[in-house]
């Protein structure tokens, strides 16, 4: 388990008819705090030949599991024709979710959020399992398992955190055993979003981002605590949450991308059945 960390790998989805089938790459400690667990996900949503792959992030803390707050992409490549890279930074700060080192999201800490900001140490996952009930289109499409083995491929795996025993420890002693090892992690590029990242980030959102929590008014009537509601996005959007149709700009001529250093990897592949 580690006391936050950037926690980054390739993966090349599993290819032909993936419906109801979810990848996961993810960091939970819900196996040592079952009531209070804290969670940061990116899951893969499983896919329709000819549609694109639509994926989303979301994150827990302390239990908050009524509380989710998702925010669902499509991608602008397709994952199972290649290796790309996914990656989540968490800090005492903030929380940035990358894709191929364009920044996608930052959740940036506040006093209100309280508990629901990810505070304990986390161990790393990846998974691969059967969410018919509800991640393609909603459930409509069910894995079908003519089309397996279905399998998922991670490789050059980077991991850099302060591994703890929370068990061992009090947050008090966490906090104190891993202050260095924070300090570093905060000091690397890809911790802090820079003007040009930031533009990368928005941009990303305006074209792929076609559900925000924050937005979903039936959801939360009052918006968690960390949204920052932009009346002009905000009216691009249903009251589900749900980006309006022709919501999306116009295609952009070349893609923008960042590229997070300091950080060493693996070559070792792993596949996921």
């Amino acid at each position: 388990m580690y006391q936050h960390g950037f926690y980054s790998a390739k993966i090349k989805l599993p290819s032909d008819y993936t419906a109801g089938v979810v990848v996961a790459f993810y960091t939970s400690n819900g196996d040592v705090f079952e009531k209070t667990h804290d969670e940061l996900d990116i899951e893969f949503l499983g896919n329709i030949r000819g549609r694109k792959w639509r994926f989303q992030t979301n994150i827990y803390g302390n239990g908050s599991t009524h509380r989710g707050r998702e925010e669902r992409y499509t991608l602008w490549f397709d994952p199972t024709k290649d290796f790309h890279r996914y990656s989540i930074l968490w800090t005492p700060k903030n929380i940035i979710f990358y894709v191929d080192e364009v920044p996608i999201r930052e959740i940036v800490k506040t006093e209100a959020m309280g508990g629901d900001y990810p505070s304990k140490p986390m161990s790393l996952y990846a998974t691969i399992w059967d969410a018919s009930d509800w991640a393609t289109s909603g459930g409509r499409f069910k894995v079908n398992y003519k089309y397996a083995p279905f399998i998922a491929q991670f490789t050059d795996l980077s991991l850099e955190g302060c591994p703890i025993d929370p068990l061992q420890s009090s947050v008090a002693a966490v906090n104190s055993l891993c202050s260095e090892a924070t300090v570093r992690l905060q000091s690397k590029t890809y911790s802090t979003l820079t003007p040009g990242s930031h533009a990368a980030m928005r941009r990303f959102r305006q074209r792929y981002m076609y559900y925000y929590y924050c937005y979903d008014s039936i959801r939360y009537p009052i918006p968690p605590p960390e949204c920052i509601i932009d009346p002009t996005e905000r009216a691009r959007y249903h009251d589900t949450g749900r980006l309006k149709f022709g919501g999306s700009h116009k295609r952009r001529s070349r893609q923008s991308s960042l590229t997070p250093t300091n950080y060493e990897s693996s070559d070792k592949q792993a596949d996921v059945m």
